[in-house]
């Protein structure tokens, strides 16, 4: 016959039950709880990342409208033509920055398998953004009604024939011109639309026409590197020695922005590869100064002067000197911080080197 159970066994099993089933309970509220975290976190940075496209598009939207005051002269000058893929990275940091938190919180809760996925639909939204960027809107078939002057010269940046055609058959001038004076010759030379511009300057338009800048179709086409847009205007008698607000040609401008070709073209049509801009400096100058290693080369086997002086008394051999000095003073004496980019930053040296050229 069976013994029954003792009291003291019952208990047992009594507290045992409970302590048994006490972890699964927690596991699956755990699991509810971080279920809920990594819905929260990725909502989060979905919206955050959403807003930071928003606001890439709306930056290059800006970009595009190419403000036209002295600053941007000054920086071409100094600085050189500004870099699309350092742009895109600045973005990319800035995205990798703003969301840091939110996906250490996802790898917290959630496990690394949440973020691949964040991380796939993101790089899913930028290429269709890109692929819809590319892709300009389609030119309507047939043109009703008057076209306004905003829209003819928006025409000439988007290349809309049509548009075009229909705004100068309409009677419109083709030296229309916005606010900063730049007409549709200036726009469609910067994108190198060359139906565009036979087209408008067969209806008239002023081939020297000077925006705000003093800066020509040729400086922008110049800008924009397209060199058979260089030679159409050439063609159409464009002046290749012409200076904008900075006294700079479209050599000055062509060697700043680092195309090569055109650079080339010009040193072919035997120009002044001396000229000085309102600041003495040379091409020569402005090469050494961006390091255009290719265009230097060029400059130097055309003849350009390595001791001619600017304003500033320098060189184009003293601002390579410099650099060099600059250059091996960071490497010995690094200091966090210290702008050091050839022209600046402090020289402690037992020798004499040249001074910094002072900022225009």
């Amino acid at each position: 016959m069976a013994k029954a159970p003792s009291g003291e066994g019952v208990d047992a099993l009594a507290y045992k039950a409970p302590e048994a089933l006490w972890p699964a309970e927690v596991v699956t509220d755990s699991t509810m709880e971080g279920s809920e975290a990594v819905q929260r976190a990725t909502a989060l940075i979905e919206e955050r990342l959403a807003q930071e496209e928003e606001n890439e598009k709306l930056r290059g939207n800006a970009q595009q409208k190419l403000p036209m005051d002295m600053l941007v002269l000054e920086d071409e000058k100094h600085q050189g033509a500004p870099s699309l893929a350092l742009q895109k990275v600045k973005g990319q940091e800035r995205v990798r920055k703003t969301s840091l938190d939110l996906r250490r919180e996802i790898i917290d809760v959630g496990g690394i398998q949440n973020l691949i996925e964040l991380r796939k639909k993101r790089k899913q939204k930028k290429r269709e953004a890109l692929a819809a960027a590319q892709e300009p809107p389609p030119e309507p078939e047939e043109i009703t009604g008057p076209v306004e002057e905003e829209t003819f010269l928006k025409a000439a940046v988007e290349g809309k024939m049509k548009v075009i055609e229909k705004f100068l058959a309409d009677g419109g001038s083709p030296d229309t011109c916005d606010q900063f004076r730049r007409t549709a010759l200036h726009r469609a030379s910067l994108e190198g639309h060359m139906e565009i511009l036979e087209k408008l300057l067969e209806s008239g338009a002023t081939v020297d026409f000077q925006d705000r800048l003093d800066c020509t179709a040729m400086h922008w086409a110049c800008r924009g590197g397209h060199l058979e847009v260089v030679k159409l205007l050439q063609s159409r008698g464009a002046d290749t020695n012409i200076r904008d607000k900075l006294l700079s040609t479209p050599l000055h401008v062509a060697v700043r922005t680092g195309h090569v070709e055109i650079v080339q073209h010009f040193l072919s049509l035997g120009l002044d590869i001396n000229a000085k801009d309102r600041e003495g400096d040379s091409a020569l100058h402005d090469a050494v100064r961006l390091n255009r290693y290719k265009i230097i080369k060029l400059l130097l086997l055309h003849g350009a002067d390595m001791m001619t002086k600017n304003l500033a008394g320098k060189t184009p051999t003293d601002l390579v000197q410099l650099w060099q000095a600059d250059t091996r003073q960071a490497l010995e004496h690094p200091e966090p911080g210290a702008e050091q980019n050839g022209l600046q930053g402090p020289v402690e040296s037992a020798q004499e080197t040249p001074q910094p050229v002072p900022a225009q």
